[in-house]
């Protein structure tokens, strides 16, 4: 999301690293993926914690003239280990299509990092009872031929269920 300042994101990992360094054996894996512009301080911040980092998007070509984004190598240089490519704001608000998305994931995959793929419906897919149709549709045509379970998380986030 595109909600906190530096400071406040500093703060916020930091309590999340506190919270979790306080439980013994987690059983689960923790990963933050803040805006671009935070992610150098929380690299810093995030130091000697359990807590992983990733980045919101990534752009498909490794360089070039695309002005505001950032490539995948450059997340890996910066310190990440995730990228979340296709969220659904990404889909609606930049007309991402699934293609897009399977040459951004064929991108985080050559600079290795872990790339977490988006997928879900809508309220009215839901509705007229496409959700499997259509999440399945987003899955094969975001997917690289490259994915395996190394490499891609799959993350299934209904439109309809996301807050703000």
């Amino acid at each position: 999301k595109m909600n906190l300042g530096i400071a406040e994101g500093v703060a916020l990992v930091v309590a999340l690293a506190q919270r979790l360094a306080a439980v013994s054996n987690p059983a689960c894996d923790l990963a933050v993926c803040p805006p671009a512009i935070l992610i150098p301080p929380l690299v810093e911040a995030l130091k000697g914690s359990a807590i992983m980092l990733g980045a919101q998007d990534c752009h498909s070509e490794a360089r070039g003239a695309h002005t505001g984004d950032i490539s995948a190598f450059m997340v890996k240089d910066a310190g990440c280990g995730f990228v979340i490519l296709g969220h659904s704001e990404r889909r609606a608000d930049h007309g991402e299509s699934d293609a897009e998305v399977k040459a951004k994931a064929a991108a985080s995959h050559a600079a290795d990092l872990i790339t977490i793929i988006c997928i879900g419906e809508t309220q009215d897919q839901r509705d007229q009872a496409q959700a499997a149709d259509v999440v399945a549709a987003q899955l094969a045509g975001s997917l690289p031929s490259d994915s395996s379970a190394e490499n891609t998380v799959i993350a299934y986030e209904p439109v309809w269920a996301i807050g703000t």
